[in-house]
């Protein structure tokens, strides 16, 4: 049995080797059928044809991707709206907004440059179930009724794309963001334009680093991976606070003005406690994942916040929002989602946030992060391994089970493969992080030997 092409977050893979443009038609074919047939083109608000937009982030290879993408669409009698370079959650916006039938974007988020993926969303901005995508991968390459003159896609393009997502996003800051000075990290990529447009719309002074994409240099050195450029540009600018994205701008982590990393949980806990205050956290409850630092979730039980956890990656994040009609969920990554605004995580909405915050409160974002008293952890990325036998290797399993006795109360640990790429995560939490440090490593040998290719 082949693997499934679809992970966590669409398909990925490396540019022209393993995600070419064939297959990016093939898969664009598939979901027009899928889709179709499905009877979600039925109630379009398009007469005629279905309608797709299709937006991509900086990478050079999503050129050719979004031709091929564009290909398979029109020539499955679907009308296509070209919305250009955009965040993934500007593109999921817009896929709601102009009633497109489909959203299509081409991005390997925070993934290096030589990687691109591709990600369906239904109508309204919303992933695709995974039964969807088991359905779009069986379809591929069959037989079909090709249609011929007037009955193929036409495609367009939509000028004011950025305009429309930077309108949508200063629409929910209720507070100006004037007297603060902001660094906006745009990693090269997506938001190079939509991001310092709409925090200067909101009021910000903002100081773009980052922000000069030539194709190849997407989260090279830079962005949500990579914080140092941040730090040092919030100090020397003597910054408020300093904001940095991902290549598609769908998470966001922070530094405070003294330059101190403020991540997704410390950002989680920022808003989870203003909406708790203001009643528009559903439930009185955040969802997070299973990779949280205990620190966070002690926080917002001290504070009568109820946490929902689930396992890591945004799909399992939003299914439980959706499930239980709560409206703030997120990541330790970044990956924050405010469903009030947005269907998917969106990072230049988070920093909007974040900031509106400091500024309703007079706070800094260091004393406003404070909050969460972080355990030490440690994650340990272990690449070039068989991922598929991590839950099934009996010396590993053994080895876990040693180290979680003798950690007890005091931490925690959770290995799991990553669902983008092939490696497996250690992450250990302790009482000091030269524990963690050593529990993490032995662990990592262990998945290095037994889960070898």
């Amino acid at each position: 049995m082949s693997p499934r092409l679809f992970g966590t977050d669409g398909v990925r893979g490396l540019a022209n080797g393993d995600l070419t443009a064939e297959l990016a038609l093939d898969l664009s074919v598939a979901a027009a059928h899928v889709l179709g047939e499905s009877g979600a083109f039925e109630a379009s608000a398009h007469p005629g044809r279905p309608l797709a937009v299709v937006g991509r982030d900086t990478r050079v290879s999503g050129q050719f991707l979004e031709a091929a993408v564009v290909a398979g669409l029109a020539s499955a009698g679907v009308d296509v709206l070209l919305l250009g370079v955009l965040p993934t959650p500007g593109v999921a916006y817009l896929t709601g907004a102009l009633g497109a039938d489909l959203g299509v974007m081409l991005s390997a988020s925070h993934n290096a440059m030589p990687d691109n993926g591709i990600k369906f969303l239904a109508r309204g901005g919303k992933k695709l179930d995974d039964a969807v995508e088991v359905a779009i991968e069986a379809r591929m390459r069959e037989p079909w009724q090709r249609p011929t003159g007037g009955g193929v896609g036409r495609v367009n393009v939509h000028p004011t794309a950025v305009e429309d997502y930077a309108a949508h996003l200063d629409s929910t800051v209720e507070h100006s963001l004037a007297g603060l000075t902001i660094v906006l990290d745009c990693a090269e990529g997506a938001a190079y334009d939509a991001g310092p447009r709409a925090l200067r719309e909101a009021g910000a002074t903002v100081i773009p680093i980052h922000a000069q994409p030539d194709g190849l240099n997407i989260n090279d050195g830079c962005g949500s991976t990579h914080l140092e450029p941040l730090r040092k540009a919030v100090l020397e600018h003597g910054a408020d606070a300093g904001f940095a994205l991902d290549g598609d701008a769908d998470r966001c982590l922070a530094v405070d003005h003294d330059g101190e990393v403020v991540d997704g949980d410390q950002i989680l806990a920022v808003l989870a406690l203003g909406m708790s205050e203001a009643g528009t956290l559903a439930r009185n409850t955040v969802v997070a994942t299973v990779m949280s630092n205990l620190g966070f979730v002690k926080a917002m039980r001290a504070a009568g916040v109820g946490v929902r956890q689930t396992k890591v990656g945004d799909r399992y994040v939003l299914e439980a929002m959706k499930v239980s009609g709560y409206t703030l969920g997120g990541e330790q990554s970044g990956h924050v989602i405010m469903s009030e605004h947005a269907t998917t995580g969106d990072g230049i909405l988070t920093a909007l946030q974040v900031l509106a915050r400091m500024a309703s409160t007079g706070r800094t974002l260091q004393d406003l992060a404070g909050v969460v008293s972080r355990l030490p952890q440690v994650l340990v990325n272990v690449p070039d391994v068989d991922k598929a036998r991590a839950d099934e290797d009996a010396v590993l399993a053994a080895a876990l089970a040693e180290e979680e006795a003798a950690l007890g109360d005091s931490g925690r640990i959770l290995l799991r493969p990553s669902g983008t790429e092939p490696l497996v995560r250690v992450m250990v939490e302790a009482a000091t992080y030269d524990e963690a440090h050593l529990v993490a490593g032995r662990l990592a040998e262990v998945v290095r030997a037994q889960l070898a290719l």
